[in-house]
Formats: structure tokens, sequence, C-alpha cells
């Protein structure tokens, strides 16, 4: 789209040339505002545009009225919901999951004010008229508008308002509120809030940029990102934390656009493809409780098993049970402790060709096998995807009783039609929105595997699907988003009602997917930049509900040869290093990943190896607060310091739980700036006292060394043996260690 002086066209999505049949209805004065049933009911008049590039009213067409509903909920969330469709506003489907401690709080409207029944007012709508001195009549008077303020958690100094922001009467650059009709139909809604001149926001999912997203514009719009460093993004959330400290999120699964202070620097926009709104506005005093505020609107994550905390071993990929229990026996013969082999692409019987049976020439026995890897401590995850190709095994019983998604015209099938990964050649997309298709999935192709020993499931892929077929109860346009929702839920429920362990290895993500952990971040590339980018992500990632993440170390592909090109041996260590301080640690990408390949720098690796196990106590002391606050674990710095201006800008910084200060290196020179907040800090590995507010510019870090720093009289629950295995450790056995003034760092 070329940028145009034109709302219409630059966030609307209007077709410039202006032959298409569409309308721009705008938002007017209130008309009625009623109390109904403890809601605050707000007649909102639409008034169309003129079919033009300038905005004017068409006063040819009559108004149209739609009832704005106003709902409140302790603690702190407000709720907007209004329709130019036949939607009904609900309290429980797929993405919401309200906690028993969200409770309706009755409103009742006052003067201007609407005012909830302890007395908070919650939101203030003015009817007065506009204050004018005129003089001139060179352009029209600007048009009605609906001013409504509102504060979510009661209080007044931080007012979340709509936003009318207009350069003059006829060019707009938001609206309050406004829909679009395409043929006489209604097909597209905006909502816009006002925002300061000073105002910082994060979140919106997996987002691959600096920590600031003010001044962008977001596409929410599950697709496959295609590695760490671009726009496109596996795991869209319609939510945003604003550092004025509220909350949004947009109850909805449809395409939508996000624009954050970008399109106008006055406005956040939101625009929805479909024609209605459910917004919660989320207060709170700091990011923490704002977070746990969406949790408890969204879900909040389950705790992963023990094991999955420590080392997983992969590679893309493992193609026999020979290969694999090589690599076994050496991990426990050279004490690399490791506790889960994952097999990716190759275990079937043609590479990528998933039928989710074992190839029986090159896994035998896989019962035994998987037996024999338990019997040395380690679990087995399994890669899968949710398509069916042609030529699996199970393609016929997927057609004919429409567990796939069905063409909708004719296809050449010796193609596939509509391909989901490069030219590999997938039939149908699994319909989980077809209960029966859900039950199969889950009980004919994942059961099996997890009766025979199988802990993991890897639900790779969901971020598209087959758009030119149909499902069984949703367009493919309004399934895409949740998609990755209803897959992992389906792997989840069967994998903890098998195994008693409630996990998967997923990649794509919505709103309501932090309840089925835990997610990665995909392809990245195995270079500085894909280590940054990955961090970047996951650092919003926990700014959108997610509390646990994990990432490929040290990066998935090679460069500039996808499969080929030799690992950086740099890169291997710091990855590393930064693995070990985030929630899960995987070794996985297109080469050898198994440390002793790399003999110049394996005995780094394992030392770090060894660290991470004796942190496992801290891991999940954390990772059990975070399932019931709002907390993720690898955290922003701004979660412990949002009146911090400079945090919001740091991005390849991060707490790991609430008391380590993490500083991946992130460069081949072995030098990075630090930023350390308010305070006093040691350093967790040296001793060393730093007083923070400051930066620290171009500090050496040896290859070895990573700055990790704790608080004086911190306590830090570690486990004090050496182990092969999360099986080996007995956590009674957990010691703390006390930052005291004579601590001296921890010997690595």
């Amino acid at each position: 789209m070329k940028q145009t002086n034109y709302h219409l066209f630059d966030f609307m999505d209007f077709d410039p040339t202006l032959q298409r049949d569409e309308a721009l209805w705008k938002a007017y004065a209130p008309t009625r505002i009623v109390e109904q049933d403890g809601d605050i009911v707000v007649t909102i008049p639409y008034q169309r545009q003129k079919h033009q590039e300038d905005m004017a009213p068409d006063m040819n067409t009559p108004m149209q009225c739609y009832g704005l509903i106003i709902r409140a909920y302790e603690p702190n969330v407000i709720r907007l919901f209004t329709t130019m469709t036949e939607d009904v506003m609900t309290e429980c489907d797929e993405m919401l999951q309200m906690a028993p401690e969200v409770k309706r709080k009755p409103l009742h409207y006052a003067g201007s004010d609407i005012i909830a029944t302890d007395g908070t007012k919650l939101a203030t709508i003015n009817l007065s008229a506009p204050c004018l001195d005129p003089w001139s009549d060179l352009l029209p008077a600007p048009q009605p508008a609906p001013f409504i303020t509102f504060y979510p958690d009661g209080d007044t100094t931080k007012p979340v308002a709509l936003s009318d922001d207009h350069f003059s009467p006829p060019r707009y650059d938001a609206l309050p509120l406004g829909f679009c009709s395409v043929d006489s139909s209604n097909e597209r809604a905006t909502i816009s809030f006002k925002c300061d001149a000073d105002e910082h926001f994060v979140g919106t999912g997996e987002r691959f940029r600096k920590m600031d997203l003010s001044g962008q514009t977001f596409q929410l719009k599950n697709q496959d990102g295609q590695g760490v460093n671009n726009r496109r993004c596996y795991k869209n959330i319609p939510f945003y934390l604003s550092s004025r400290m509220y909350g949004v999120f947009f109850h909805t699964s449809d395409y939508c656009q996000l624009s954050l202070a970008d399109h106008s620097s006055r406005s956040v926009q939101f625009l929805n493809d479909h024609a209605t709104l459910d917004v919660f506005l989320i207060g709170g005093r700091t990011p923490e409780e704002i977070l746990k505020g969406y949790r408890m609107l969204t879900g909040f994550p389950t705790m992963p098993p023990l094991w999955s905390f420590g080392i997983w071993m992969s590679r893309m990929t493992y193609f026999s049970a020979d290969e694999v229990e090589e690599i076994c026996d050496r991990l426990r013969k050279e004490h690399y402790p490791c506790d889960v082999i994952h097999l990716d692409t190759g275990w079937f019987r043609t590479d990528w060709l998933c039928e989710w049976k074992f190839n029986p020439e090159r896994f035998p026995d896989p019962k035994a096998f998987i037996s024999r890897l338990k019997e040395q401590g380690f679990k087995v995850s399994l890669w899968q995807l949710p398509y069916v190709a042609q030529g699996a095994e199970q393609l016929k019983e997927a057609k004919e009783n429409h567990y796939i998604s069905q063409p909708v015209k004719e296809e050449d099938t010796s193609t596939g039609g509509a391909s989901n990964f490069s030219t590999l050649d997938y039939a149908g997309t699994i319909d989980f929105t077809y209960p029966k298709a859900t039950d199969w999935y889950k009980y004919q192709l994942l059961k099996p595997l997890l009766d025979m020993g199988v802990k993991c499931i890897k639900t790779d892929f969901g971020e598209n699907i087959h758009m030119d077929h149909q499902y069984h109860a949703s367009t493919p346009e309004r399934l895409n988003n949740i998609y990755a929702l209803l897959y992992q839920k389906a792997a989840y429920e069967v994998t903890r009602e098998v195994t008693g362990d409630g996990i998967i290895w997923a990649r794509a993500g919505w709103a309501g997917c932090q309840r089925y952990p835990l997610h990665w971040g995909g392809d990245s590339e195995s270079s500085w930049a894909g280590l940054a980018g990955s961090l970047k992500g996951g650092l919003h990632l926990g700014l959108s509900g997610f509390a646990f993440w994990s990432h490929d170390v040290p990066g998935f592909h090679s460069t500039p040869d996808f499969m080929n090109s030799p690992l950086d041996e740099q890169v291997y260590v710091r990855w590393t290093q930064f693995g070990v301080f985030t929630s899960h640690m995987r070794y996985h990408g297109t080469c050898k990943r198994e440390p002793w390949h790399y003999p110049n720098i394996a005995p780094i690796i394992k030392r770090w190896w060894k660290l991470r196990y004796r942190l496992i106590p801290y891991i999940i002391e954390q990772s059990e607060h975070a399932c019931r606050s709002g907390l993720p674990i690898v955290q922003a710095l701004l979660f412990h310091h949002p009146h911090d201006r400079q945090v919001w800008h740091i991005d390849d910084e991060y707490y790991f739980g609430n008391e380590f200060l993490v500083c991946p290196v992130m460069s081949a020179d072995n030098h990075r700036d630090i930023y350390l907040p308010e305070g006093q800090w040691v350093n967790f590995l040296t001793g060393e006292r730093l007083e923070g507010g400051r930066w620290y510019y171009h500090v050496e870090v040896p290859l070895d060394q990573m700055p990790v720093f704790v608080r004086p009289d911190a306590q830090i629950k570690m486990y004090p043996h050496e182990v092969d295995s999360t099986d080996d450790m007995d956590l009674s056995q957990s010691t703390n260690i006390r930052i005291t003034h004579d601590f001296k760092g921890i010997e690595l």
C-alpha cells in the first residue's frame, strides 16, 4: 500500500481507486444511555461518509445505531462490546477462560459518570458541546463524536479515552469507533484510544522488534515467521501493555491491525476484519498486576514437569534408533547432563511424510527403544504437524470422515493443491473445529505413541491452514489465528491424560495458548542477529501472557547455506550461556548440535550445562510462582522498574525469575554495554559488586563468562550435587546460596 493523506486508505484498508462498493461509518455522540442488568448500554449513532478521499458525512443516508455495552469486572477490568453483526457477547469460549476471581461489578450512570457499586468512578461520558470561538468558515465544523473516558482500575490520573483524532474535519487520523460496510453488509470495525507523546508500548506476541513498539503498525495475522528477524510472526497476541500502566486485550480471532502511535502519534488504533469489537481494558499499578489481569481472563499457564527443565538434545534430524542410542550413550559416558532426546522429521518411513508411525526398518521396536532410553534417564519427544500429506496412510480415512479440511473446488491431487511448507505435499489441515476430528487426532494418532512411552509431542506449524478449503465450524479466515490454540489444546490434553505430564513443544500462538506450555521461538538463524532476535521475541511474548518460552540453541539454521554452513563456535557458546538462563533449553538445528563435535569449546559447554542443573531448584520455584501470577520466567526489565525510562528501550538484558539480571553477550568481540538499574548489584559468577542506576560501557567478557547479577542478600535455591538427569535429583536436598558480604561468586 502506498502512503496517502487519507485515513481511509492508510488504516481502514479501503480500495484506493474507490471502485469497490464500500462505505465508512463514523460514530457520533451518544443518543441514549441506560442501565441494563448491571451494564451500561450506550446507543451510538453512526453516520455514513461520502465515498471520497476526504471524509464528509453523507446526510442523504440515514444513520445506523448500535449499542456499546460497558461492563466491569473485579479486579480492574472494563469491557467494551459492540457489534454491527449478529454476534453475542460471551464470557466463555476457547480464548476466554475467566478465573473464579473475575466477578461482575454492577454499574450505574450518575450525571456524566459511570460508577461501580463500591463508589469507584470507572468512566465519564462527556455530552457537552465543544467550546468554540468562531472566526472562519473556511473548513466545515468537526463531526460529532462519542467522548468517553475510562478508568479501568479507578485511577483517574491515567485515563484511557476514545480518540477522535483529526488534522482537520475532512482529514481524520483515527476514529473513536467506526465500521465499514461492503456490498451492503458490515465487514470490519475500528476503535481508537488517545495516547501520550512519550507513551511506550510492549507485547502483541512474539514480536522480533525493539522493546518499545511505539510508532509501529502490526498485522495480527499468524504466519510462518521464517526466522526471528522480520515482521512476520508465529505468535500474534491481540494484547498490548502501555507504560501508563494499563493493558488492552482485543477478544477476537479475526485478522486485525494494531497501530501503536504510528498512523497518528496521538492514537492507538485497532481494526478488526469482522464488524465486532470486544475490548478488555485492564488496569493495575504494575506490569505484573496487569498481566495477571490478562491471565485471569484468558487462563494461567500450567506447570511443566520437572524433567522438562533439563536439557533437550536434538538435530534436524536423527534417522535411526542406533544413531539416537549412540548419542545418548555418549552423553551419559561423558557426563553431559541431559533429560530429553527429540526426534524431528526423520522418524517416519519417509522424512517429512508425517504418518505418526515409526519407520519399521530404522526403529524396529520403538517401545523397547523408548524403554531403554527411559532406563538411562531420557524422555522422548516427537515431531509432527497438523497436516495430512498425499501418500500418508491415513489420508483415505481422513478424507472420508472429514477429519481434514475439504477443498472448495476439485484439486490436482498430484500436487496436493495448497501446500503449507515449501513444495511439500499436504492434502489438508486437521479440522479441530470438528470434535470427531479432534478425537481422531488425540486417540488414533497421538495416543498410541504416548502409550509406548513418548513423553512430549512437538506441535510444529499451525500458523497457516489451507485457506481455500472448508472447515466444519468456521471460515478459514476466522480460524487461521485461533487454529494454534485448538491444535495445541488437543495435543496437550491427550499428553496429560496418558502420561500425567502437561506439556507440548509448540511454535504458533494466539491468546489462550499460554495455558498449554511450552512454546519456542521458531527457525532462528544461527548468528548474532538470530540470537538478538530470539531474545526480543521472548521478551515480548513474556509481556503477552506467556510464562514459558524456549528457542533453538545455537539457532536453527546455518548461513549462508541454510542446511550446510558450519556453526560459529562463539555463537554456540554465547547462545548456550543465554539458554541456561531461560525457562527451557533445547539444542536443535540443521547440522550437528552435540557439543563433542566442537572440541575447542566443549569443556565450556559442559560447565554451563552443569550450572543449568544446579539452578533447577530455583527454576522450579520461579516457575511455580509464574503459574499463579502475571510474571514470565524471562522478564523484561520493565517488570521490576516500570518508572525507569531507560528500561522501556532495553531488549538485550532481562530478569531470569525475580532474582537474576542477565546480560547475554551478542557479538564476537567479547564486550558489551551493561545497564544496571538503581541499587547495588553482585556479579553471580565473580562476586564483584557494582552500583546501579548507570551504564557500564564496553565491558570485557571472556568467552567462558557471561554477566549475571543478583542483589545483595538474595537467596538462590540450588542443587548441590552433579547429576546426569533430573531422575537423579532429590529436590529436598536443595540448598540456599545467600548473597552475603563474603560471597565470592559461583565457580563454574
